[in-house]
């Protein structure tokens, strides 16, 4: 029976790995995806949509499954689900490892402030700024819900969930973004300040320059931690590596 491997995925990283990992003779891949987003991208290999019930949901899966190495690459943000995958690879005894794209990194020039939640953010804004770019997701805007004297833009893959601020245009877009056309987005909606998770990778990091250049401060969600004795990776080939694998 070949080696089965399951990736958690969601992110760039995790369809690169899905990829490379099928391209391998002898290798079983399975891509599962939470079904949050209605159009996700091209995954190659095998796919299964929705969640697992929990620990024990994805224990079993493991064990019905026969698989043999567990990939979490979903999204640096997905604190929960990561739990999940560490503890369910632990009562089976699964090799598991995290694939998280390094976090981004301020400047000398970046006018950053690091919060820890996204309340803590809403929190923050009012001595920022009154026009905010908000760019933390479609979920968790309720945070946000209370300032209804700020104006907001808010961007994101899918219509965002309710409740939101009363003062709120979307946008519904996918990265990469341009910084020339993250500037233009800047100016042309007057934003004052930036909101963001520290998500880290390239498809969004434009906006982070457009503000460098524009000195506009900047509120940085920091990531969640991971859980104690994860083997965490920042990309492809240190998933390889961990998992002993090698491609053509």
């Amino acid at each position: 029976m070949s080696p089965h491997v399951l990736i958690l995925g969601g992110t760039t990283e995790a369809r690169e790995l899905a990829a490379v990992l099928t391209a391998l003779p002898g290798l079983r891949v399975t891509t599962s995806l939470a079904g949050r987003v209605q159009r996700p991208g091209a995954v190659t290999g095998e796919v299964r949509i929705g969640g697992f019930g929990g620990v024990e949901g994805l224990a079993n899966w493991l064990r019905e499954e026969r698989v043999d190495a567990l990939v979490d690459a979903t999204h640096p943000f997905a604190a929960s689900i990561t739990a999940n995958a560490a503890r369910a690879a632990a009562a089976t005894g699964v090799p598991a490892v995290v694939l998280r794209r390094p976090g981004w990194q301020p400047g000398p020039e970046d006018r950053w402030h690091p919060v820890a939640s996204l309340d803590a953010a809403a929190e923050l804004l009012p001595s920022l700024g009154r026009r905010v770019f908000l760019t933390t997701g479609r979920l968790g805007l309720a945070a946000f819900a209370p300032l209804t004297e700020l104006h907001f833009v808010v961007r994101s893959v899918e219509p965002p969930a309710p409740p939101l601020p009363p003062r709120t245009e979307v946008l519904l877009a996918r990265g990469p973004f341009t910084v020339a056309d993250e500037t233009a987005l800047l100016l042309g909606h007057c934003v004052d300040v930036l909101v963001t998770k520290d998500s880290g990778g390239q498809a969004t990091a434009a906006k982070l320059t457009a503000a460098r250049h524009l000195a506009l401060p900047v509120v940085v969600v920091r990531r969640p931690p991971l859980p104690e004795d994860v083997v965490a990776v920042p990309d492809v080939a240190g998933v390889l590596e961990r998992l002993g694998l090698s491609p053509r």
